[in-house]
């Protein structure tokens, strides 16, 4: 099967692959960048721009920490980060991933608008007034993260309803990609939460409104695993995980270790202080926190509303905005590294572009 160009609102991608927007620090501008030069559509996360640069985008910090959401989530860092890109892959299509659950939301779209992203990738949450921080940037592409057809159905009846304006695209994420999941922690291990049952439900769901592409996303790893989903009826797919194997991911060496040396009983789904069950890695912070030994928690970033301000940070053991930096750092003690189920998969570190050959040509 030959892959062909995806058409994302105004936005052209060579080959249907979507490279998921993994933050803390980890799909910044050099994984990004290196995907939309080579075909694909790079996504930089938004989560936690003020650490870019070691701080110098930021206006206040507090023990080398951005203090407060504004400089957590820092509009030059992020402007530096679009920037920084833009040299390496041109004018090729950039997507930006912003958490519904991030503190300052509305903001932060502005900014990434502003910026020069072509595409605003949104979930955490459903992004149900999404259009609403967009209006002044028409041909920006809007493109929400679902688990259900429930949640497109909820999401399209209000963008239509409120701002006359629908998904360019839909990201239908499964329960078993890293992080933080669309799901409970019993619908993440119940087998009638595949990915592949889930397709069918989601494209009638699009019938409904129109047409518009579906991206899937969880456990995608190779090109059968792409000519599965779009045989299907997907679109295209986004990998996250698998993009960590590469010598441009942004995510320290320490890191990319850490899942090279991983095995499949060391990916955890785990309590996150964000309200949702996340996947990641058995470290030593982990066992830390089971024995309620872990790193003190001082909310200085204020990242995400659900926390409300360190409150559920508290309750589950740690803090997510520091651990992951410690994570993107290679601090292995006290880092939360998250990782999709076949993290363990990874066994060596390749280029972009030999991964997206190996995606698109196979093996």
């Amino acid at each position: 099967m030959s892959f062909k160009p995806l058409k994302i609102g105004k936005h052209t991608i060579k080959y249907p692959i979507f490279q998921g927007g993994m933050g803390l620090g980890i799909s910044w501008d050099k994984l990004a960048s290196a995907v939309s030069l080579n075909g694909g559509l790079g996504i930089i996360s938004s989560v936690g721009t003020g650490y870019y640069g070691n701080l110098q985008y930021v206006s206040k910090e507090f023990n080398s920490r951005p203090y407060g959401s504004e400089n957590f989530y820092s509009r030059k860092g992020l402007q530096a980060l679009i920037d920084n890109a833009r040299k390496i892959c041109k004018d090729a299509p950039l997507g930006c991933n912003i958490l519904c659950a991030s503190n300052d939301y509305s903001r932060i779209v502005r900014d990434a608008c502003e910026a020069g992203f072509n595409v605003i990738v949104s979930g955490a949450g459903l992004p149900t007034n999404l259009p609403e921080f967009t209006i002044d940037f028409p041909d920006v592409a809007l493109v929400p993260i679902v688990s259900s057809a429930k949640a497109l159905k909820i999401i399209c009846k209000r963008w239509l309803g409120r701002y006359n304006r629908l998904p360019d695209a839909v990201i239908l994420e499964g329960p078993k990609s890293g992080g933080h999941q669309g799901f409970t922690y019993e619908q993440c291990l119940n087998p009638a939460y595949k990915l592949e049952n889930l397709i069918a439900p989601v494209l009638e769901e699009v019938k409904n409104w129109g047409s518009f592409p579906v991206i899937v996303a969880g456990g995608i790893w190779d090109k059968n695993d792409i000519e599965k989903m779009l045989s299907l009826g997907a679109s295209g797919v986004q990998m996250g995980t698998r993009f960590i194997g590469t010598f441009e991911c942004d995510a320290s060496d320490e890191f990319k270790n850490v899942l090279l040396e991983c095995k499949e009983d060391d990916i955890k789904l785990i309590k996150s202080p964000v309200g949702y069950p996340a996947r990641g890695i058995q470290t030593n912070l982990l066992n830390l926190v089971e024995k309620r030994m872990g790193p003190k928690i001082n909310c200085v970033s204020n990242c995400v509303s659900p926390c409300e301000r360190g409150k559920e940070a508290t309750k589950v053991g740690y803090c997510i905005a520091d651990r992951l930096f410690d994570a993107y750092y290679g601090r292995k003690e006290t880092g939360l590294f998250f990782t999709g189920a076949n993290g363990y998969r990874l066994e060596k570190l390749i280029s972009v572009k030999e991964l997206i050959d190996k995606l698109v040509n196979g093996e």
